[in-house]
């Protein structure tokens, strides 16, 4: 290893402009102080010991300097021009034959921000502002020279600019997290614009049928939609998240797009990288758990993530294995039935039986308890107040025949056991969890 260095005028450029040049064209490492600060040097590995390091050295320096030049002259260049001056020119350029221009997809992630936006009841100029320049800056020289700088470049160019703080950032944040392990998304309004961005790619390469196939995935839709699911799991985002693909499908310049056929697969292609980012999270998760959630296809990503620990908890009650049998055994019952029983109501006066009579009470008890439970989403207590039907449950199945010859009573029995299978569906499919 040996140490150059170039001229400190380079340190007045943007620190990442800096460790790109030397890191990107001549795989220097670059040079930072005990506090963190970047320094005029760099360190260069020569492939062999040297008699004349100063020699490798001087070669070394005299390689970066142009370098440097160029990146400060493309950094003076670049600013002569505000960003939203660019915003025209976007729509000469292709984003993609059949999705239109880099203007007209602009124009779409910024329609997604708003929706998005007014979802999850955010006020969203800021948002806006950053959607509409956060493409300008692929039409500066840095980024042209620097792919890896988009979005970073912008940010910079926005703080030049006099752009509020706010829109600079969310500019640099469109594009986190870039790899796996990397940050997401700090602040809601670069998320908003994360979300969109990713959001508008998948629709519309999903609307002109180029979905990734085997390990084929030149659109890298797979990291966008693992992207996706990391800002709304772990920022907390309770989006619908199946409003919001409908709403990119409808935005797509492409023909005939049947939105809820394809909008269904986009859920789940999105859906599948929540499974494998939520075993990658929790080793020890059961694939059993997942599919309970799974099953219910919850429109809101970080709704299932609240559901999935829901369940996790219910499995440690002792009551889980008996309710979860017993509602795989109602499964099966009203699947080979034709009666409508998840919708249909009881009749007490067909009810008989002591054990039936005592479900139902149990039932009706419970219900008004779980029901406010599950719409304020706190499903652990709704789960809890479930696992109170055990013995009810049982005796049920010990004592009554469900099939039995009177039309009547059987469709009322069907129609209890429906209802019992609503309440738990409420949160997710127990039934799955079941090994009988």
């Amino acid at each position: 290893p040996l140490l150059g260095r170039f001229e400190e005028k380079y340190l007045e450029l943007p620190r990442e402009v800096v460790t790109s040049t030397l890191t990107g064209h001549q795989r220097y490492f670059p040079v930072a102080d005990h506090d963190g600060a970047l320094v005029n040097a760099f360190v260069t590995v020569a492939n062999l010991e040297s008699k004349a390091p100063d020699q490798v050295r001087d070669g070394n320096e005299r390689v970066i300097r142009p370098r440097l030049a160029d990146a400060a002259f493309f950094w003076d260049s670049d600013r002569k021009q505000p960003l939203e001056a660019r915003i025209e020119s976007l729509d000469r350029v292709v984003y993609q034959q059949g999705l239109g221009s880099l203007g007209d997809r602009s124009r779409r992630v910024g329609s997604l921000v708003e929706h998005l936006a007014t979802a999850l009841a955010h006020e969203s100029p800021t948002a806006l502002r950053a959607a509409a320049l956060a493409k300008c800056d692929l039409l500066t020289g840095m980024v042209g020279e620097f792919p890896e700088l988009q979005g970073t470049m912008g940010a910079h160019y926005a703080q030049a600019d006099g752009e509020p703080a706010a829109v600079a950032t969310a500019i640099r944040e469109q594009y986190l997290p870039r790899f796996a392990g990397d940050e997401v998304p700090a602040t809601i309004d670069g998320q908003l614009v994360a979300v969109g961005d990713r959001l508008d790619m998948l629709a519309g390469i999903f609307a002109l049928g180029k979905r990734p196939s085997g390990n084929r995935d030149p659109f890298g839709l797979r990291r966008a939609a693992l992207g996706i699911v990391r800002i709304l799991v772990e920022r907390e985002l309770d989006l619908d998240l199946k409003a919001a693909i409908d709403r990119a499908l409808q935005l797509q310049p492409v023909d005939g797009i049947d939105v809820p056929a394809v909008g269904h697969e986009l859920y789940h292609f999105i859906a599948e990288r929540l499974r494998g980012y939520a075993l990658d999270r929790d080793p020890g998760l059961r694939t059993e758990t997942l599919d309970a959630v799974m099953a219910r296809e919850p429109a809101s990503l970080f709704d299932f993530v609240t559901r999935l620990d829901a369940v996790k908890d219910f499995l440690g009650l002792e009551q889980a294995e008996s309710l979860a049998a017993a509602n795989k055994r109602i499964a099966n019952i009203l699947r080979k039935s034709d009666a409508d029983s998840g919708n249909a109501s009881v009749d007490r006066r067909l009810l008989d039986d002591e054990a039936e009579k005592e479900l139902y009470a149990a039932l009706e008890a419970i219900g008004d308890t779980v029901r406010p439970l599950i719409d304020r989403h706190e499903y652990t207590a709704a789960l809890q107040a479930l696992a109170a039907l055990r013995d009810p449950v049982d005796r049920f199945f010990d004592d009554v025949m469900v099939m039995t010859d009177d039309p009547d009573v059987r469709n009322n029995r069907l129609a209890l056991l429906g209802q019992l299978r609503t309440l738990f569906l409420g949160v997710a499919d127990v039934s799955r969890l079941s090994s009988v």
